[in-house]
């Protein structure tokens, strides 16, 4: 009666407790050994986690919550999803939610890792299926998400055409091979050529 239900009740009993309990970061030492920050940048990042996220963990919902507060002027819904399944995949962090840690270490990569760092990272956002390859598709659904993020701040006004006529600018100067399909190398070899290219992936600019 009490077999393997039982063993399953007390293993998902377990990992709601994972997820539930208060968490607290290692040290400051390891946690400066582990990223680019400094122990005073650490801190202040770390009250502000702590401020959005009181119980130590990012859920999804607080992440949207937090785009929401930097992004009024738009929607930043979707676009939030996607950074945070990323945050989850990179970390390999499958519970639905992100520690201190984590989350620092993403930002680290991002803003002060190396320029194959960040390249790794956005290429991971834009692959949403993972299958090392960004389509044309894909690219698509990022950059709609980004438009409606950054909704009034997009100066001109445009319209619903707009980010399909910016995928096909974007993607046919990145396609060096005009497969199709955006690798990693065509990525790498297009970002590396100016690295404000990267930061205009990520947090967009319709510079293109």
């Amino acid at each position: 009666m009490f077999g393997g239900s039982g063993k399953k009740k007390e293993n998902d009993l377990e990992d709601e407790l994972f997820i539930f309990t208060r968490y607290k970061p290692g040290g400051l030492d390891s946690l400066c050994k582990g990223s680019h920050f400094n122990k005073k940048e650490i801190r202040l990042m770390y009250q502000g986690f702590k401020q959005e996220c009181p119980s130590g963990f990012c859920t999804e919902e607080d992440f949207k919550l937090i785009f929401a507060k930097y992004f009024p002027q738009g929607d930043a819904t979707k676009y939030a999803h996607l950074v945070f399944k990323t945050f989850k995949s990179l970390s390999c962090h499958q519970t639905g939610v992100l520690n201190f840690e984590q989350f620092l270490n993403m930002l680290s990569s991002l803003s002060r890792g190396s320029l194959l760092e960040k390249l790794r990272w956005i290429f991971a956002l834009y692959d949403i299926n993972g299958d090392g390859f960004i389509s044309k598709q894909e690219m698509l659904v990022i950059v709609s998400a980004i438009y409606d993020m950054l909704g009034d701040y997009v100066i001109p006004y445009v319209d619903s055409v707009a980010p399909k006529d910016h995928v096909e600018r974007l993607f046919h100067l990145i396609d060096a091979d005009k497969d199709g399909v955006i690798s990693f190398d065509e990525f790498t070899e297009w970002c590396k050529k100016d690295e404000d290219r990267a930061q205009a992936l990520l947090m967009f600019d319709t510079i293109f």
